[in-house]
């Protein structure tokens, strides 16, 4: 088994209200991807395989952060984001909750959409909880198997619904997790005999920075 860097897709359109139009870059998630990628470079982490699931911001993170390796990044949509935006207006029409306007009432949200999601409470939801987790098991072990330090360009959702599969988190603490991780950061699973481990969680160095603490988002 091989070290597993997961990456957290650079700050996307976070004035959106729905799936296709929260699915690009800002200015500043180019930067942060940039900043990363230098970063990177410098330190000189070298990664044989890197993997980005296929949504525009994975893509563009992936390819601002121009990471070292001798292969073409491989693009695998089971590392693609739940489709929030879409079981938000679901959980809203059917259950009478507010999708959130705010970072403050996204911190209620969240638990309260997962718990749902997880009970099958929320009709016509694009995948179910159990799918959702089991797409990001398999990938996040697929890869773990390969041969060399992998690289994984995905979303924060994805990160926790790792580190729930790896740590038995429950959804609490699932969703404090989600709730934590900033844009562009790095979490490491390292293999061990009994499993995957983690070992690194929301770590920003590149922008550990008086002139980039402005770059550290959540959204």
């Amino acid at each position: 088994m091989s070290h597993v860097t997961l990456v957290r897709h650079g700050q996307a359109n976070s004035s959106a209200r729905d799936e296709g139009g929260y699915d690009r870059l800002s200015p500043l998630g180019h930067d942060q991807a940039r900043w990363l990628g230098d970063y990177l470079r410098d330190t000189g982490d070298v990664f044989v395989r890197v993997y980005s699931g296929t949504l525009r911001r994975h893509v563009e993170t992936a390819a601002g952060i121009a990471a070292p390796c001798d292969r073409e990044t491989v693009l695998d949509p089971r590392l693609n984001e739940l489709e929030y935006f879409t079981m938000a207006a679901l959980m809203a029409d059917q259950h009478g909750i507010p999708v959130p306007t705010d970072r403050e009432s996204f911190v209620h949200h969240l638990p309260t959409l997962y718990r749902l999601w997880r009970d099958g409470a929320i009709e016509g939801a694009p995948e179910s909880f159990d799918q959702f987790e089991t797409r990001v098991s398999d990938a996040l072990h697929e890869i773990a198997a390969g041969t060399g330090r992998a690289l994984v360009v995905t979303s924060g959702g994805v990160i926790g619904m790792a580190m729930r599969v790896t740590m038995a988190l429950d959804i609490p603490a699932l969703a404090h997790a989600c709730l934590a991780i900033r844009n562009a950061s790095l979490h490491r699973f390292q293999p061990l005999a009994t499993g995957l481990a983690l070992t690194q969680f929301n770590a920003t160095p590149h922008l550990d920075r008086r002139d980039r603490q402005h770059a550290w988002t959540h959204l």
